[in-house]
């Protein structure tokens, strides 16, 4: 059964971006653990936690991932090899500290961003509803969670641009 509206030809490109988003899922997963482990100091109890939460929802993310190019009848990539060469976020060292693991973090997710933004355009271009639809929620959700490690990385008395409007008539 083809449930699929889309020409398979057409796929390929956006399925390449999907397993190239998969690695980065995947390497970002691993500094994350990585963090987990080894995050020291006084922030410990909560990025401890934080980065937790943060692995577990990457995990889930790559089977989606993962899911999604199998129902677009492509295999996902599944070589830790393969992850490391795709991916344009790098392996961490637990050299740092929980401020530097932090601003690593926002970086790798930075990169995810990027690379969903790719994935996004891909799938405009062929309307793949399906992978719009899940990628967007995707950056919805990212885009959230850079904002809070982004304010946790601030001293307390950093300001936020207040827009402040006078309605006259």
């Amino acid at each position: 059964m083809n449930y699929l509206k889309i020409e398979k030809e057409k796929l390929h490109p956006m399925v390449v971006e999907l397993n190239t988003l998969l690695a980065d899922y995947h390497i970002y997963y691993q500094n994350l653990k990585n963090f987990h482990w080894n995050v020291l100091g006084s922030n410990f109890f909560e990025l401890h936690r934080k980065f937790e939460d943060l692995y577990n929802d990457a995990n889930i993310k790559i089977d989606e991932i993962a899911e999604r190019i199998l129902t677009l009848h492509y295999h996902p990539t599944s070589k830790l090899s393969d992850y490391i060469k795709l991916s344009s976020i790098a392996e961490a060292s637990a050299q740092k500290s929980d401020l530097e693991m932090v601003s690593c973090v926002l970086e790798n997710q930075s990169r995810l961003l990027q690379q969903m933004y790719i994935v996004i355009d891909k799938a405009e271009k062929i309307n793949d509803e399906g992978t719009k639809d899940l990628i967007g929620g995707y950056i919805r959700a990212l885009e959230k969670q850079s904002w809070m490690l982004n304010a946790f990385l601030k001293s307390s008395n950093a300001q936020i641009i207040e827009l402040i409007s006078n309605h006259r008539n």
